[in-house]
């Protein structure tokens, strides 16, 4: 059996555990695929030799305050300018797990992957949870099982694109 060729990075942060279980069901879609070795790692974790290790990202956040994470920030900060004008053409995709909205934490990674000239290959695939007092927003989160099928198969669309050099 040969190593696998090509690299998914998954990025992700998650407090209240819907983002972990959205990060998870789409490492198991993509883990589907052979050929492509998929590394899940929390955006503490990440940094920029495993951004240019990977040759397609999925980068998945809470909507927090109607942005992206503050880990998920700090990942980019620590990463940005390392990986700069080296990952150009890469391909990636975004999960957010939102209270209400997700599109603002959608379009702050939008503009980062745009930076890093990074194609999009799937528009951002917000779950939303409907939490909005405090305690509904603390709450340990229950994504549904077609919500997670959702990241699944973005996971699997991601890996076979890569497999087959799609992009």
């Amino acid at each position: 059996m040969s190593a696998p060729s090509k690299t998914l990075l998954i990025v992700y942060h998650s407090l209240t555990d819907g983002t972990r279980q959205m990060a998870e069901a789409a490492r198991a879609g993509a883990a589907a695929e052979s050929g492509v070795d998929v590394r899940l790692l929390r955006a503490v974790q990440a940094g920029p030799g495993d951004v240019l290790a990977a040759d397609g990202y999925l980068f998945a956040t809470p909507e927090n305050l109607a942005a992206m994470s503050g880990q998920l920030k700090d990942f980019f900060d620590r990463s940005y300018y390392a990986v700069l004008d080296q990952v150009n053409g890469r391909p990636y995709a975004s999960l957010i797990c939102a209270g209400s909205d997700g599109s603002n934490a959608a379009r702050q990674i939008e503009r980062i992957a745009t930076g890093w000239r990074l194609k999009p290959m799937a528009e951002p695939l917000i779950v939303c949870t409907h939490a909005q007092t405090p305690q509904a927003i603390l709450a340990t989160k229950q994504i549904g099982a077609p919500d997670l099928e959702r990241c699944r198969t973005l996971g699997e669309a991601m890996a076979t694109g890569l497999a087959l050099g799609v992009f």
